[in-house]
């Protein structure tokens, strides 16, 4: 890693108890996300469906960062769980509860318990952006060249 970035972290009420979320490893990028459901409650997954799962935290990015919400590894490779929209974008002035999006493709239906890993959170820098409109655009070899074009 080579900087750290502060973010300001709230427990919602339904959120407390679970596990801060966190780098697991010195190499990591992302930081786990819980599922903060009910104490007793149980989400089951069906094959197509997707639910909206709460994280029971809310955080305030440094302006000039998003955190980037998307998938575990081990969920697409185990169970074919995927983030819908990923990644999903937080932008550094929203200040609502963490949601994930996740949906089944697998073939078998998942269940998720109060303080499942059930995707992670990578926190980025981005780019101010001005467009400048252009009557013509510099010249690549790769040119109009879409979908495809420079692989096999």
């Amino acid at each position: 890693m080579t900087d750290r970035v502060t973010v300001g972290f709230r427990w919602l009420d339904h959120g407390r108890g679970l596990e801060l979320p966190r780098q697991h490893s010195a190499g990591a990028a992302g930081l786990d996300l819980p599922a903060a459901l009910e104490f007793n409650e149980v989400l089951i997954l069906a094959p197509g469906e997707y639910r909206l799962v709460p994280t029971g935290f809310s955080i305030a990015l440094p302006e000039g960062y998003e955190a980037q919400v998307r998938p575990r590894s081990g969920l697409a490779a185990r169970h074919g769980i995927t983030v819908l929209n990923s990644p999903g974008t937080v932008d550094a002035d929203y200040r609502g509860e963490i949601k994930v999006q996740l949906i089944n493709h697998g073939p078998a239906p998942v269940e998720f318990r109060r303080g499942d890993r059930i995707a992670q959170l990578v926190v980025a820098a981005v780019s101010a952006v001005t467009l400048i409109e252009l009557d013509t655009l510099d010249e690549t070899a790769r040119g109009e060249k879409g979908h495809g074009s420079t692989g096999h």
